[in-house]
This record gives C-alpha cells, structure tokens and sequence, in this order.
C-alpha cells in the first residue's frame, strides 16, 4: 500500500475464529502507533483487545463515547441497543 496515515477498517474480524481475531487485534494494535485506526465492529472482545477510544452512534449520532467498559455501563446505551 502507500503508507496510509488512515485505516478505516468495517467488520474486519466477521465470520474469523477466535484465534485470527486476536492475532488481528495484536495487528491493529501494533499498527495504532503509525496510523490511526477507525473500526466498525460489533465484536466487544476484540474491541476490548484494541483498547482506546470507542464511540456508539445512533441515528447518526454519538450517544455515547470513553473506554469501552464506560460504554457498555451507560443507561442510554443500554436502553437502545439492549431495550431495556
């Protein structure tokens, strides 16, 4: 490639083991320090290898954004994406 600064990367885990997909946050890590990173992934563990910033949208907006287990712990969160 050409030495991107950015890397957008849409579900790159889906349908991989367990295995690869630690192997491929081992790789997003190593590469978080040359480029910057924006991931869409629905997979919280290889979200929680990645570390950093997360943000969830809805409706196009940000609802929610800090460190993943701040996040998962939000009330508006939980309410729109686990109805309760």
């Amino acid at each position: 490639m050409q030495e991107p600064q950015l890397l957008l990367l849409d579900e790159p885990v889906a349908g991989m083991t367990d295995d690869e997909t630690m192997r491929t946050a081992e790789l997003f890590v190593s590469l978080a320090g040359q480029h910057s990173l924006v991931v869409v992934e629905h997979d919280m563990a290889f979200i929680k290898e990645l570390g950093g910033l997360v943000t969830v949208l809805h409706e196009g907006s940000v609802l929610a954004e800090g460190d993943l287990d701040t996040v998962q712990n939000d009330e508006r969160v939980i309410e729109v994406y686990l109805g309760r």
